[in-house]
């Protein structure tokens, strides 16, 4: 299936993200995003959470069946989420998510053998290694400035 060219886009960042060892940093930036609230909105909140736990699975080592194509197009489709000014503006009220929505659901409906996989995974976890495993590394200590 062919990726969606606003997601598309996104790609090469998330290559560069994951090279540069960035992912703490998009992982943070996604729990410090607001998603709308509303039952609505309540698979949105879901899928993040499952998108969120799986890169941090990734990250730790914890977690690496997932192919590098599958890993690369769920950080490219977080970016995107965290953008503000992709396809839809985020701050048109009402109509900002609907871009976001839909890269994530192309992203869970192609990639759902391998989230499934995940999910079935994590199933298998002690609730004690799950916090363990979700728990975002520390951020690294701001650089002191120069003048």
């Amino acid at each position: 299936m062919k990726t969606p060219w606003k997601l598309a886009r996104y790609l090469p960042m998330a290559a560069r993200f994951l090279r540069e060892g960035r992912l703490p940093e998009l992982l943070r930036a996604l729990g410090d995003k607001r998603t709308p609230q509303g039952a609505r909105f309540a698979g949105l909140r879901e899928d993040l959470r499952l998108l969120r736990a799986l890169c941090l699975a990734w990250l730790k080592g914890d977690y690496r069946q997932i192919s590098n194509q599958a890993l690369l197009m769920v950080v490219a489709a977080l970016l995107y989420f965290l953008s503000p000014l992709d396809a839809i503006p985020d701050w048109l009220v009402g109509l900002g998510f609907i871009d976001d929505l839909a890269v994530l659901a192309w992203v869970l409906r192609t990639w759902r053998g391998e989230l499934d996989a995940f999910k079935a995974w994590r199933a298998a976890q002690t609730p004690e290694q799950l916090a363990l495993i979700e728990r975002l590394p520390p951020a690294p200590p701001a650089s002191p400035q120069r003048s």
